[in-house]
């Protein structure tokens, strides 16, 4: 009898011992944030507190294309005193509203500086997000910022004017010359 409540405790023991294990990474979840155009160009980023290490993030801020048109450019940085330090950000893209992945970005630095880009051309009329992700790779407090902008796409129109421009620019010169 005295085996068996060793036998017992052992496994009762043994069992709750498996739910204390290691501690899993959280993944850091904060709401979506609208980004606040200035004309056709934005600023946002985000903070972390300290004791965070192993944590993960993705964040978007969303906007929209409207009236016409438009092509997209944006920057995302981190920077701390060593790549051990702060956070690393391992990925930024475009996404549509539906979760439709419509750019990925490209990472152009990593280690103490950590810089991504992403560009679109001919994004359509809707509302789009970009997805910054990372991860925290120590117990100090970590932040990253970015920048986007977007740019009218020129209408064929634009072209042809451009390009009669250019004709009647070179006639003028070809004129010139025979004339002296």
């Amino acid at each position: 009898m005295k085996s068996s409540k060793s036998l017992i405790a052992a496994i009762v023991l043994a069992t709750a011992s498996l739910g204390a294990g290691v501690a899993k990474a959280q993944v850091i979840v904060t709401p979506d944030q609208a980004l606040d155009l200035v004309g056709t160009s934005a600023f946002f980023g985000d903070a972390f507190d300290v004791n965070l290490r192993g944590n993960t993030f993705s964040e978007n801020f969303t906007f929209s294309v409207t009236g016409i048109p438009a092509n997209l450019d944006a920057i995302v940085s981190s920077i701390s005193r060593t790549a051990a330090t702060g956070l690393d950000i391992t990925g930024l893209g475009l996404f549509s509203s539906t979760g439709r992945q419509v750019a990925l970005g490209s990472s152009q630095s990593t280690g103490a500086i950590d810089i991504w880009t992403v560009t679109s051309d001919n994004l359509a009329l809707g509302s789009y997000y970009l997805q910054v992700s990372g991860n925290l790779v120590s117990n100090t407090s970590g932040a990253f910022g970015g920048a986007m902008m977007l740019a009218p796409v020129p209408e064929p129109g634009a072209y042809g004017m451009m390009l009669a421009g250019l004709g009647v620019v070179g006639y003028i010169g070809l004129r010139r010359r025979k004339q002296k």
